[in-house]
């Protein structure tokens, strides 16, 4: 159904709204709806209030879903939601509710899927009309505020959409149907294949990825370019089990890290590059981007060496610890893509900027060192800063980086969206904890302890585990799967980090809550993204394919099979078979949409190696040499856990060996002999 865009309404609505509305954001737990609370949109949240305003008014719906960092929403938002007349038809046409994605991930799952089936692709933000009973009729993205590129204005649409709720409503309703009907024949399970995941499995999965490489500028496809960080994690642990593909897993990482993406005076990541060489970035950063990445990075620096992985893990940490920090502990969700309304205006400069800050000689000298020449790399001759070579001077290096991000510093600053979201602070205990014991950085597991605490003390209200929260305040958005998922997995990081007993227990809590709330009863191994007891929505969403972040399911799958490995033998046995049973459905993934399987990679490439579990049974005061160890040569994916005899299942009668530390090293069901010296365990996790 297609609303007729030169059409003007012919008759006034036959609700009088006057009066009856006012914008209700100013008062919502989201900085991103707080963006919002003062356009002279009557904005809502999504709630039954609202649907049924629209059901007394017999009026449509106009959802407006974004985020706080994004910066086409912004454009949006100044061009049309912020200009009274535009305002004036929303309000009388509509009733207009606005969704934060990152809050209420279940609603932007099932519109986004509508959106991508109407026009072939998606994106933020996102602009649905739903009948009052929340069925989607038309959906797009961003629309101008006046035509352009081939794009009608915001208004047309809108005036265009109210006549036809009007005039063709039988029109509507069919649409309505068909789309709903779509969307739930697409929910289904993916079905079980019948295909063995075994190495050579996954040796044509990682030559299928590596196939699509930017062989030249590193990365996956053309522009846009999004960190592939599960990819990554997936190839490198494909290298540990096999040698293969370390030159596309460096090239990415390199390109990355040198290119403009990557904060050259402050670290983190930005959300992507809109170019294919990585020198432009859309500037937000995105605390998921940058805990998965510090996690890559420092798998790959424990496994490699490389000088630059450990530097842009230690600079990514230190992104995360003092400018996404909150007063509480937990981790803020981004920084915005604009200052002030100005894409990039913190971060990019001239060469005259540049020499203005340094004097001419340094100045000179750094310009070349980050590739800042005349003519610029972005907009009216300023330059995103690059770092495409190693400077011949590193202590020059270290004093004019400090001098320029002190001068940065006094710059006009992105806003902070404060929100504390589950699934993203998951990422970040574990990238802490494991890049902390990698690397021998005890300050990243504190604050992965500090972090988890908070969740635990703040996300969980009467057993069950909330969404996000905003200045120790929590919101009352239920958790999804992936949230369940990464923050037993940032526990059980913790647990095999420090040993402690507690972390297990809550991870264990977590997992069990999952398996009795999101299983699909009629499918083994398969997963909703909602809870059976959440909001029902025109369709229960669920998700399989990994995107910018790992898919709920998949995170239960690595979720699963760790927590088999340190559970109790009629819990363990639970958790493998359904590990298993989940992993299996990925298949069909791996097989056709490897790029989008990138999570699944990773844990099927940790399950093709045993899976790895290594017990170390430590005497009273004895030596951590063993410990040390195998925290840096077991793969990743490899559960590593140390105590005394007995303190944990995977330690059952298991105990040192003449009073010397003794690791077990077990693959699956298969143990070896236990070592006591670092040599054989090495040869032992090589093997």
């Amino acid at each position: 159904m297609v609303p007729r865009l030169h059409r003007r309404p012919e008759t006034p609505p036959s609700t009088d709204y006057r009066g009856a509305m006012v914008n209700r954001l100013g008062e919502s737990q989201s900085p991103y709806l707080r963006q919002h609370a003062d356009n002279p949109v009557h904005w809502q949240e999504w709630g039954e209030e609202a649907l049924s305003e629209a059901r007394e008014r017999d009026v449509p719906i106009l959802l407006s879903v974004g985020y706080a960092a994004c910066h086409w929403c912004h454009v949006m938002a100044h061009e049309s939601f912020e200009d009274a007349e535009t305002a004036e038809i929303m309000n009388r046409e509509f009733v207009c509710i606005k969704v934060d994605r990152e809050e209420r991930p279940d609603i932007d799952s099932v519109y986004m899927a509508a959106t991508m089936a109407m026009t072939g692709h998606g994106g933020w933000p996102m602009t649905c009309f739903l009948a009052p009973d929340g069925r989607p009729f038309y959906c797009g993205t961003y629309y101008p505020k006046r035509a352009r590129g081939g794009m009608p204005s915001f208004t047309q649409v809108l005036h265009a959409i109210a006549d036809t709720w009007r005039t063709r409503r039988a029109e509507v309703d069919q649409a309505a149907a068909s789309v709903q009907e779509a969307l739930q024949q697409n929910a289904g399970a993916l079905p079980s294949a019948d295909v063995e995941l075994t190495a050579g499995v996954l040796d044509k999965v990682a030559d299928a990825i590596v196939s699509d490489e930017d062989t030249e500028h590193g990365g996956f496809g053309g522009a846009p370019k999004f960190p592939p960080s599960a990819l990554l994690e997936g190839l490198l642990r494909h290298y540990e089990r096999s040698g293969r593909h370390l030159s596309t897993i460096e090239r990415t990482a390199s390109a990355m890290a040198r290119g403009g993406i990557y904060d050259q005076l402050g670290g983190g990541f930005a959300r992507y590059s809109v170019d294919a060489e990585w020198v432009v970035p859309h500037f937000e950063k995105m605390l998921y981007d940058n805990a998965l990445l510090l996690r890559f990075y420092a798998h790959l620096a424990r496994r490699t060496n490389s000088p630059l992985a450990v530097r842009v893990a230690e600079e990514t940490a230190e992104f995360l610890l003092s400018d996404l920090r909150t007063a509480e502990g937990g981790f803020a969700s981004a920084f915005d893509a604009d200052t002030e309304g100005v894409e990039g205006l913190t971060y990019v400069w001239t060469s005259q900027e540049i020499i203005d800050v340094l004097g001419l000689e340094d100045g000179l000298w750094a310009a070349a060192v980050f590739n800042v020449g005349s003519t610029g790399t972005f907009e009216g001759a300023q330059s995103v800063l690059q770092l495409l070579q190693d400077p011949d001077d590193p202590d020059r290096f270290a004093r004019v980086r400090a001098t320029l991000r002190e001068a940065r510093s006094r710059r006009p600053q992105p806003e902070r969206d404060d929100k504390v979201v589950t699934v993203w602070n998951g990422f970040a205990i574990s990238a802490l904890a494991e890049g902390g014991a990698a690397l021998g950085r005890r300050e990243w597991v504190a604050a992965a302890q500090q972090a988890a605490q908070h969740l635990l003390d703040v996300h969980i209200v009467d057993g069950r585990l909330r969404r996000a929260s905003l200045a120790g305040r929590v919101g009352q958005p239920a958790a999804a799967l992936d949230d369940h998922a990464a923050f037993a997995l940032g526990l059980l990081s913790l647990f095999q980090v420090t040993g402690e007993e507690s972390w297990r227990s809550a991870a264990l809590s977590l997992i069990d809550t999952a398996i009795a709330h999101f299983a699909d009863d009629e499918a083994t191994g398969a997963w909703f993204d909602t809870a059976d007891d959440a909001e029902e929505l025109i369709t229960r969403p669920r998700d399989p394919l990994d995107g910018a972040t790992p898919s709920g399911a998949s995170l239960l799958a690595d979720a699963l099979f760790t927590a088999a490995a340190v559970s109790e033998p009629d819990a363990s046995a639970r958790y493998a078979e359904l590990a298993s049973a989940t992993l299996q459905r990925a298949a069909i993934a791996l097989a056709r949409a490897p790029r989008s399987a990138g999570n699944w990679f990773a844990v099927a490439e940790a399950v093709a190696r045993g899976p790895l579990q290594v017990a170390i049974a430590l005497p009273e005061g004895g030596d951590e040499g063993l410990l040390r160890t195998a925290r840096s040569h077991a793969p990743g994916g490899a559960v590593v856990v140390a105590g005394a005899a007995d303190s944990t299942p995977l330690l059952a009668e298991r105990a040192p060996i003449d009073n010397k530390p003794a690791a077990y090293v077990c693959r699956g069901f298969v143990c070896d002999r236990p070592v006591v010296d670092e040599a054989a365990l090495v040869a032992a996790l090589s093997a």
